[in-house]
């Protein structure tokens, strides 16, 4: 009985070690599959980002493109002439009168106007100004 029972032994030694091998290559089978479908998952995800990104790409040439096109479209110019008495004044020449005043009359840098409002009677034949929001007065036209 004794014989047996290492024959039986071996055996099943002899199975085990068989059936692990098997059963190892079944788990790298299994490891590889997973490995293919996870790199076939990876490689349709970008994929889809690569096509994806060429769409984004224009719509954003198309974004940037349309708005230009349309503040082209909409820039209009306009020119102001004050007459009377015979005179006229353009925009740019009041201005011009504005700035110096500002530089000239009170003595300030250029550099450092940064608003001008002017409010032109012609009646009383003057251009009253705020500068900078803060300083007020007046000149003759």
């Amino acid at each position: 009985m004794a014989a047996k029972k290492v024959t039986k032994a071996a055996a099943t030694e002899a199975a085990v070690k068989t059936a692990a091998p098997k059963a190892e290559e079944k788990k790298t089978e299994v490891k590889a599959e997973v490995k293919a479908e996870v790199k076939a998952e990876e490689v349709q995800a970008e994929v889809k980002k690569e096509a994806k990104a060429p769409a984004k790409k224009a719509e954003a040439k198309k974004e940037t493109e349309a708005p230009a096109k349309k503040a082209e479209a909409k820039k209009t110019t306009a020119t102001v002439h004050v007459q009377f008495a015979g005179k006229s004044y353009s925009q740019d020449d009041l201005m011009q009168m504005a700035k110096d005043v500002w530089e000239y009359d009170l003595q300030q840098k250029p550099a450092d106007l940064v608003s001008v409002d002017l409010y032109v009677k012609p009646e009383e034949g003057m251009v009253y100004y705020v500068m900078n929001k803060e300083i007020t007065g007046s000149f003759i036209i």
